[in-house]
C-alpha cells in the first residue's frame, strides 16, 4: 500500500456491483486504488494505471 495520503480521492463502485455491497470501490489517478466497500478501514491496494487498463481490457475481452 502507498503511503501517500487518499483521503481526498474520489471513489466509485463498479457499475458492475450487485447493490448488495459486495464490491470494490475504486479511485483512478496515476495510481489506481481498489478497496474492499464493506471493509474500507483495511485500506487499499495501489496499481500503476497502465496495470489497471491491461487488467479491464482483459476482462472486456473475456466478456465477448
Amino acid at each position: 500500500m502507498s503511503r501517500h495520503d487518499h483521503g481526498r480521492r474520489a471513489w466509485h463502485t463498479s457499475s458492475h456491483s450487485s447493490g448488495e455491497g459486495r464490491c470494490v470501490e475504486v479511485s483512478e489517478g496515476a495510481g489506481v486504488l481498489v478497496r474492499d466497500t464493506q471493509n474500507r478501514t483495511l485500506g487499499h491496494i495501489e496499481y500503476p494505471a497502465d496495470a489497471w487498463t491491461t487488467f479491464l481490457d482483459g476482462v472486456k475481452a473475456s466478456r465477448a
